[in-house]
């Protein structure tokens, strides 16, 4: 009888092999963010980095629905799957579908007609609204591919073809990185351009997902496939709820701080768009990094969760160990080149005067201050959802923006101004992580405990 490779092969190894795709799905959606901020810092300047931040919210908010249905619907799936139940698994993918199709095309038309009021309560000023209102009117267009390009690819890897997945996924960040700078500098279309490229990335990414997913190996998917039925969108619900709450609070939390910002800063002598501008570049350079400790997260959940089934603690306890020893020295050679080079990183996504470049280095150096412990956290929250513990995971992803990260960009501008907002960045970093630390000590000796028993 062949054992499984996740009980016995070397866990270091093992952790690449599963690592190694995830990290490549992570860096593919942050190089799509960070090249749209880095060709329109230099073909429309800061102002236009700003308004693409103010519209940030708008995609998270797209990707948590997406991934509601996304991550819960390949999970049901795989279930009739496994019993030779293909009517019920093509039923399961195809409500998945229908409800990805139906929400997006809502949220499309109910932000294209709202686009307004919707942009003054993300945080967008006089100076900024004419850029966020030529951007997010075009962009809020391609919501519905997308997300059904987000979700779909789950529902591609479920199927069995993990490869195909990646191929939709980099499909699209290969167009928007060569179409950017076309419709940016060549047409001279400013913000129009950064968006055109952005919708027909997604498009490319949508058209080659519907070409795979009508083409499934598993299943043949019909139209009465695509018929909602409330039992199996119940189902693919519960599944999926933690990821769309996951995102959905930051999405809120991008709401808070634009707001804060909009208000503090125009109360200091950077105004407000200077800090707009810096804090959307240095979220989604700061997203890059940590894509890869978040890739190295996943590649340790199903050995964690194998070897957690079937109580081998040892492997479970060595896996965690070697995955949160990568994610520090991710995280450590991140916290060095912000500490380091923050004005030579900055400078990649355009120019400025000094009064911009001096706030960016502050706002840099401060703001994440602990991120050479951050690579803990989402390790840990992964770690709970991988031994069958989703409400403790659940909990330690969702409290450094929401328990912590809140409440103290709310609360410190009161006191400090904008310093404050600076600030409660590494005051959030340090509670999340100490906490999280805490839930994995007590775990660690529970299982010693066990192993010894």
């Amino acid at each position: 009888m062949n054992q499984n490779p996740l009980g016995h092969e070397r866990v270091d190894k093992l952790i690449l092999k599963f690592a190694i795709p995830s990290i490549i799905g992570m860096l593919t959606g942050a190089l799509y963010n960070v090249a749209d901020q880095i060709f329109i810092g230099h073909g429309v300047g800061y102002i236009g980095n700003a308004a693409t931040n103010v519209d940030f919210p708008i995609a998270i908010a797209g990707l948590a629905i997406a991934l509601a249905f996304g991550t819960g619907g390949p999970a049901i799936y795989n279930l009739p799957v496994g019993a030779g139940d293909r009517g019920g698994a093509a039923k399961t993918a195809g409500n998945a579908i229908f409800w990805i199709v139906t929400c997006g095309l809502t949220l499309a038309v109910t932000v294209r007609v709202f686009l307004r009021p919707i942009l003054v309560l993300l945080g967008a000023t006089d100076e900024v609204m004419p850029y966020s209102l030529e951007y997010s009117g075009i962009t809020c267009l391609g919501l519905p591919f997308a997300m059904l390009s987000a979700a779909g690819n789950h529902l591609i890897r479920a199927d069995g073809r993990p490869k195909l997945s990646m191929l939709c996924m980099l499909s699209g960040c290969v167009m928007n990185i060569a179409l950017n700078p076309i419709f940016i500098f060549g047409m001279k279309l400013g913000m129009r351009g950064a968006a055109y490229g952005t919708i027909i990335s997604q498009f490319v990414s949508f058209a080659l997902c519907a070409v795979f997913l009508t083409r499934m190996k598993t299943v043949k998917l019909t139209l009465s496939s695509l018929k909602p039925q409330m039992k199996i969108t119940l189902d693919i619900l519960k599944l999926g709820v933690a990821a769309f709450v996951n995102h959905v609070s930051n999405s809120v939390v991008q709401i808070a701080l634009n707001n804060a910002l909009r208000k503090y800063g125009a109360q200091s002598e950077y105004g407000a768009e200077i800090p707009l501008a810096v804090a959307g570049i240095i979220s989604k350079v700061n997203m890059l990094f940590f894509s890869i400790v978040i890739g190295i997260s996943q590649g340790c959940q199903p050995i964690i969760g194998f070897n957690y089934g079937a109580k081998q603690y040892g492997r479970v306890r060595q896996t965690l160990k070697l995955g949160l020893i990568a994610a520090t020295a991710m995280s450590a050679l991140s916290f060095a080149c912000y500490q380091l080079f923050p004005r030579q990183i900055i400078s990649v996504f355009g120019s400025g005067d000094e009064l911009y470049f001096s706030f960016a280095e502050r706002y840099f150096r401060i703001f994440l201050m602990f991120a050479f412990i951050n690579g803990i956290h989402p390790l840990s929250g992964n770690f709970f959802t991988s031994i069958g513990k989703a409400v403790k995971g659940v909990f330690i992803s969702t409290t450094r923006q929401f328990i912590f990260f809140l409440p103290l960009v709310y609360f410190l501008p009161m006191v400090f101004g904008l310093d404050g907002i600076v600030f409660s960045g590494p005051a959030a970093d340090f509670a999340a992580v100490t906490l999280a630390a805490v839930f994995i000590w007590r775990e660690m000796k529970r299982m010693k405990r066990l192993e010894g028993a």
